[in-house]
């Protein structure tokens, strides 16, 4: 009988200790993928910001070649400030809007040929176009990571723990807009 006692003891025990070695391992995965995600959002944000920097100098170039244009460039100016959201969503939103106004920018700086040969505003262009390589590609990095995670937390077993454990999914950052998904006519010659 004490046998018997000691078997069905060891088996609830190593049960629990099982389930509990489980949910360790499970919540670890998760930390992680939460953790590639949030190193994504930074990627993303470094670019982000570097770009900004970078329409301040294209902006600053322009100005002085461009005067009747001032209000592209004012609003160009005025949405490097509002883009301070730490929300994929609405940062998306209103990254359309500034490679819109960019676009802009650049479309109207065609018209001035003695601008397109400036050499402040050719080394600018240049980064411009390498800058928007590493978004894209610091963009599809994030989102790839947010697919990971979102399938690891929407999955059996872990749909069962995740919420209790904090974990939701996280938002992809992609563009709302199906026009603004189409890449801006841009000529950098």
């Amino acid at each position: 009988m004490l046998t018997a006692l000691l078997i069905v003891f060891a088996l609830i025990f190593g049960s629990a200790l099982l389930l509990i070695v489980f949910a360790i391992a499970l919540y670890n995965g998760l930390v992680r993928q939460r953790n590639l995600v949030e190193e994504g959002w930074s990627g993303i944000d470094v670019q982000l910001r570097r770009r900004f920097n970078l329409i301040g100098n294209l902006v600053s170039s322009v100005k002085g070649y461009m005067q009747q244009e001032s209000e592209v460039l004012t609003r160009v100016t005025e949405m490097r400030t509002a883009l301070n959201s730490d929300d994929p969503r609405e940062r998306g939103k209103a990254e359309a809007q500034v490679s819109t106004a960019l676009a802009n920018v650049l479309a109207v700086a065609e018209d001035y040929p003695e601008l397109k040969s400036n050499e402040t505003f050719l080394p600018l262009q240049d980064e411009l176009s390498a800058l928007e390589d590493h978004i894209q590609r610091a963009r599809r990095y994030y989102n790839g990571a947010v697919r990971d995670f979102n399938t690891s937390c929407q999955s059996f077993p872990a749909v069962l723990f995740a919420a209790g454990f904090g974990f939701h999914p996280a938002d992809f950052f992609e563009l709302d807009d199906d026009a603004q998904r189409a890449a801006p006519a841009v000529d950098f010659s």
